[in-house]
């Protein structure tokens, strides 16, 4: 079943209209949905999926009559952002789309000190908007209850300071204690109500970055005795966190 976004303003009483122009040609001429087909509608703000049957198709509206309401939450139980370290090429595309898979609800894109690539002003606007509708993309394949949005860019010292709000802080690092005293640190999520993980560019962090990272509270833990690449580390603590904390 397709999955939409919506506003609570779409929501009528035994319908829901689709009137993002983007959405109803989707529907309409790409996928070439047909009156009776079900679709799932997400709204962020109610909290609420709802399943519904195509009833009208125009050419700036799609009608479809409520069938069902879900309420029940898609979402982990911990907020995690990702602050994850400016890498080079289109990494950072794949990253966003396999984050937002994985649950998170909030990624933060880091100028660090050894991330090769620099963006100016309008160019990290330019991104920004581009990742933006990446996570939307992967939200709506993943069936997520909610759009994680990507922040605009931060230096590394902006991004701690943005996560000392948060209940919990980890940073992926090499020489951090051992795999038991890791496993340990990652076990204490459970019962948080959020989380920033911090993740290096390819040529991963500095020993004043981790320390002021430690400073702002982050528990320093190791991935194992493999040094992974930037795109693959975030993945492998997401996958574990999600696995862990995914309730019934």
């Amino acid at each position: 079943m397709y999955q939409f976004f919506i506003q609570p303003a779409s929501v009528k009483e035994k319908e829901v209209w689709i009137t993002d122009l983007q959405d109803v040609n989707h529907i309409r001429n790409v996928l070439r949905m047909k009156k009776g087909e079900k679709i799932s509608l997400c709204c962020e703000e109610k909290g609420k999926e709802y399943i519904c049957s195509i009833e009208d198709m125009q050419s700036d509206i799609v009608k479809a009559v409520i069938v069902d309401i879900n309420g029940e939450s898609r979402e982990l139980p911990v907020k995690i952002t990702l602050f994850q370290g400016l890498p080079k090429n289109d990494k950072m595309e794949l990253i966003i789309q396999k984050a937002v898979e994985l649950g998170v609800a909030e990624i933060v894109p880091m100028a660090t000190k050894r991330a090769v690539v620099k963006l100016d002003a309008k160019k990290a606007a330019k991104k920004v908007q581009r990742w933006n509708e990446i996570a939307k993309s992967a939200a709506k394949q993943s069936k997520r209850g909610m759009i994680p949005e990507v922040k605009s860019v931060m230096s590394f010292k902006e991004a701690v300071e943005y996560g000392k709000s948060m209940d919990m802080l980890l940073i992926p690092y090499e020489d951090a204690e051992g795999i038991v005293h890791s496993r340990q640190v990652v076990e204490s999520v459970k019962g948080k109500k959020s989380l920033g993980i911090y993740i290096g560019p390819e040529g991963g962090f500095p020993e004043e970055e981790v320390s002021l990272a430690m400073e702002a509270g982050a528990e320093p833990i190791t991935l194992g005795h493999r040094i992974l690449r930037t795109e693959t580390a975030g993945m492998a603590l997401l996958s574990v966190l999600m696995f862990m904390l995914e309730e019934e």
